[in-house]
């Protein structure tokens, strides 16, 4: 907490927008919105490079940013630095209310009403509704205080119906506001819609941005999710995916090949993902008993379906459960159980060897945690008190924290895939019979 006052006092003073906040926080009711804006800013974009104790400043920000804005006279508003304050605190995790709030009480017209409409259908989850108005009203604001964000906001609310324009606008955000919290949220899901679309040139050239400039953000680990699924997705380009990884330690470096590996041995790509286990065995000191046995799994798993099933098997379950996360040990038991039906000798009162209600019932997923299960990822987690802003994320609820992951979506494709194949074995054994 001292370093993040210390950071905000240090800024504050470098753009003049708390003069004498040191002495006594009383001052935040007389400062104009704009400048208690600049230190959010400040707090922000120092978050996503690294200072993650800057978190609790955050939140109080917010709170007296939203304070200041609902006590404000409406001549306040006259001046067009303070409703563009307005409009930035509600893309930045502030209370959306506010903004109505303000603007059901403009009468002198300074709240421009199509960019009030467009977030205030945004923020309450109905982002398809502000994307007519916005972008009418965008050209207007390219250049303006609030256009990186809007062009933020915008990406967001197209990335599922064109992704080719969601690109465009997160390039342009990204581009009017280098080295903030808006450049590191916009490189992040353009690696996302590049992968997804099959543009892999795109993707390894944002990817290569992320990692030069934001690998301590408590954003990192979704960026290493999204660049595993690009390197999964387009391995043979080795060159370009170290020279990525050549931006990251060590401990970096092992959890992105462990991630690949559990990516590509639950596809069946059993060469990548023994490749990738064992760079990242490589990667793993004697003392690091966790990683290494997650490589030890991945690499087993890709056996699974191979001549070697015995071994793998035998490989797999000797690992310790203490060294496994929940999603790690129901992707273990998944494939023992999967085995175990591929070697059981047919049954000659029915020849159907397994069923789905057979692979399922013996499975379960366990707890979400993390990708790669070692619990001590070197890519940061969201810092105690951080507001998860909705133009950050994407999301539409701006006021909550980052949620717990879902169920696991990898370990459904391997019982899936699992499933198939039991299916064609049936099925073979059907047809001899």
């Amino acid at each position: 907490m001292l370093k993040a006052i210390r950071n905000l006092f240090l800024g504050a003073c470098a753009i003049g927008a708390l003069p004498g906040l040191a002495a006594h926080a009383g001052a935040l009711e007389d400062l104009a919105p704009y400048k208690m804006l600049r230190s959010l800013q400040y707090i922000q974009d120092s978050i996503v490079l690294g200072d993650h104790s800057a978190g609790e400043m955050q939140r109080f920000m917010l709170g007296a940013i939203d304070k200041r804005l609902r006590s404000a006279d409406p001549s306040v508003f006259d001046d067009p630095r303070n409703v563009d304050a307005a409009f930035i605190y509600a893309m930045s995790g502030g209370n959306p209310e506010t903004l109505s709030y303000l603007a059901d009480r403009d009468i002198e017209g300074n709240f421009d009403s199509r960019v009030v409409d467009a977030l205030s259908h945004y923020l309450a989850g109905k982002g398809g509704l502000m994307v007519e108005n916005l972008e009418k009203a965008i050209p207007e604001y390219r250049n303006a205080r609030i256009g990186p964000y809007l062009y933020l906001v915008l990406g967001n609310g197209t990335a599922q119906q064109d992704p080719a324009a969601s690109m465009r606008d997160y390039d342009w955000a990204r581009l009017t506001a280098p080295g903030t919290n808006i450049e590191e949220a916009a490189l992040r899901r353009s690696i996302a819609l590049a992968t997804r679309g099959h543009m892999p040139d795109k993707g390894f050239a944002y990817s290569l941005s992320y990692a030069r400039r934001f690998l301590t953000s408590p954003y990192a680990s979704q960026f290493a999710d999204v660049f595993v699924e690009l390197a999964v997705a387009n391995y043979a380009e080795q060159d370009k995916i170290q020279e990525i990884l050549g931006f990251m330690d060590r401990p970096r470096q092992r959890e992105v090949y462990l991630r690949i590996a559990r990516r590509a041995a639950i596809g069946g790509m059993q060469e990548l993902a023994t490749l990738a286990s064992r760079r990242a065995q490589a990667l793993s000191d004697v003392a690091d008993g966790g990683p290494k046995a997650l490589a030890n799994l991945y690499s087993g798993l890709a056996g699974v379906p191979s001549q070697d099933i015995l071994e793998a098997v035998k490989g797999i379950n000797s690992i310790p459960d203490a060294e496994l996360s929940p999603r790690d040990r129901a992707l273990r038991e998944a494939a023992t159980v999967v085995a175990q039906e591929v070697l059981r000798a047919p049954d000659p009162e029915s020849l159907a060897q397994a069923s789905v209600s057979n692979v399922a019932s013996e499975i379960s997923v366990g707890e979400s945690g993390p990708e790669t299960g070692s619990g001590e990822s070197p890519f940061a987690a969201p810092a105690s008190g951080a507001v998860l802003s909705a133009a950050q994320a994407g999301e539409t609820q701006p006021m909550t924290a980052l949620e717990a992951s879902p169920p696991d979506p990898v370990l459904d494709a391997f019982l899936s895939t699992g499933r198939s194949k039991l299916d064609e074995i049936d099925s073979l054994l059907k047809g001899e019979d």
